[in-house]
């Protein structure tokens, strides 16, 4: 039997060897935050920022229609296919639907929504719209749930079907979910993007829920900091553009071309978990141009795509598991390794998940061994932990370097959402860094059950619906600057 005496000595050891892993690969995370840190102030200090927000902002026109309320007035540069694949969204897309037909008056919209023949509540629900020339129905004629990424192959083959019938050529793809609220000056912004770009992204707006705040709530943040800093990074460095899978627009053309590529499979990756994020990166691998497209309208309201993020528990683990094995794990295997530096750094980020997930496990599991491990040193029952002149600095840097992670979630936040919510953003830390703990080890042991062979389906995430508006309470709050040139419709975020 092993003595109590034994026990601490071992506790004592792994302390040790917890506090070397754990200061080592956080800054060695600090410093990968830094360089992204680094070049986002460089950006906006040498007003490279301001100018990629103004050319993104200026590619939508001054003489965009007024909202007149004449039904099908507006014009765009070609005609713009929506994409919305649906499964068990009777609650919901009825809703979306309305809010994204009335707030897109275009004539040339044509919304292709995907259904499923053994889902007859979605079906019915998507119907109430049926009235409007623009929607297009589509029945898929397998059962579901397939994929997300089949649903959406099955609505570019109706898409290629109507192309060949009546002789009109789409000239951009827009992929939307059944649950999404857009921004009334979307559709022109795309429009406009693709004369400069073949692939174009809107950030992603997670609304907040009062009912939700510790759970939900912890999406805003994240998105916050991602698309203030991280995406905007990213479209200056070039190379692929994940995306959210929602608000992107791609080119015709482009589109046929992953079309061809994958020799008649659709362009979209249906065996993938996460279609949306490797759609993005294709796109540069078949020598695309991407922007992330970041705009305020008028009234000072983020030009993104609003949409709930689950509230339960159970949801967004299994939400975050299917997005750290698809991207982190999944990926590695699909994607590789290919490309530029700046690529593989991006690449790199991408995939550090479980590695991030485990060094945070280690920094909360040193917070419950050190007090416990500091009253059996004061008893005598183990010898001092003197730590050595390097170690002790090495850990002083990681307390720096988390601090101003904390401040600069903060920033974001508020920016975004307001001071209350970005002070429960820093309360929320362990709530966020538990459900990364958490999705992580499931990634892992779901990816490690694949290499056993399976089928990917819909791992699908329940809804509910957004009140129609079209700008955050706290947009009428965001002071606004002004660029010359820019339009008075877009102005820079």
């Amino acid at each position: 039997m092993v003595s109590l005496s034994t026990v601490w000595l071992w506790l004592d050891m792994l302390q040790r060897e917890l506090v070397l892993f754990a200061a080592v690969w956080v800054a060695i995370g600090a410093f990968d935050e830094w360089g992204m840190d680094g070049l986002w102030a460089w950006l906006r200090i040498t007003g490279r920022a301001r100018t990629i927000y103004l050319s993104q902002a200026r590619v939508a026109s001054a003489d965009w229609p007024a909202q007149t309320g004449h039904e099908h007035d507006a014009r765009l540069r070609g005609v713009a296919a929506v994409l919305v694949p649906a499964w068990s969204e009777a609650e919901v897309v009825g809703a979306m639907l309305a809010h994204c037909l009335a707030v897109w008056p275009h004539g040339d919209l044509r919304v292709y929504l995907g259904c499923y023949r053994n889902d007859p509540a979605t079906l019915a629900a998507a119907m109430q719209c049926a009235h409007d020339p623009r929607l297009r129905i589509v029945v898929h004629d397998r059962d579901g749930p397939t994929t997300k990424a089949d649903c959406l192959n099955r609505l570019y083959a109706a898409l290629l079907a109507d192309e060949a019938r009546t002789g009109l050529k789409v000239r951009s793809v827009i992929v939307h979910d059944a649950a999404d609220m857009v921004h009334p000056n979307a559709l022109d912004l795309l429009d406009r993007a693709l004369d400069h770009a073949d692939f174009v992204a809107l950030p992603v707006q997670p609304e907040v829920q009062p009912h939700s705040r510790w759970i939900a709530g912890h999406y805003g943040e994240e998105f916050a900091e991602l698309q203030t800093k991280g995406m905007v990074v990213r479209s200056w460095l070039g190379g692929g553009l994940p995306t959210a899978g929602v608000g992107c627009a791609i080119a015709r053309h482009a589109i046929a071309l992953l079309a061809a590529r994958s020799q008649g499979g659709g362009p979209f990756a249906a065996d993938s978990l996460t279609e949306n994020y490797e759609f993005g990166l294709a796109i540069a691998e078949i020598g695309g141009k991407a922007q992330f497209l970041r705009a305020r309208d008028a009234s000072g309201a983020l030009v993104a795509t609003r949409k709930y993020f689950p509230a339960q528990i159970d949801c967004v683990l299994r939400q975050k598991t299917r997005w750290l094995h698809g991207v982190a794990l999944q990926g590695w295997d699909r994607m590789g390794w290919g490309g530029s530096l700046p690529e593989l750094w991006m690449r790199l980020r991408d995939r550090r998940g479980p590695m991030a997930a485990l060094v945070l496990l280690t920094v909360y599991v040193l917070l419950a061994l050190t007090p416990l491990l500091a009253l059996a040193r004061s008893s005598g029952r183990i010898p001092p932990f003197a730590l050595t002149p390097a170690v002790r600095d090495l850990l002083m840097f990681d307390g720096v370097a988390l601090a101003w992670r904390a401040a600069l979630c903060g920033v974001f936040t508020a920016r975004e959402y307001g001071l209350a919510e970005a002070g429960r953003a820093l309360l929320r830390m362990p709530v966020r860094h538990a459900i990364a703990i958490v999705a992580a080890r499931r990634a892992v042991f779901a990816y490690l059950a694949t290499l056993q062979g399976g089928t990917v389906i819909w791992e699908h995430t329940a809804h509910c619906a957004l009140p129609v508006r079209t700008a955050p309470a706290r947009a009428a709050r965001h002071r606004v600057g002004r660029e010359r040139g820019a339009p008075e419709s877009v102005v820079p975020a």
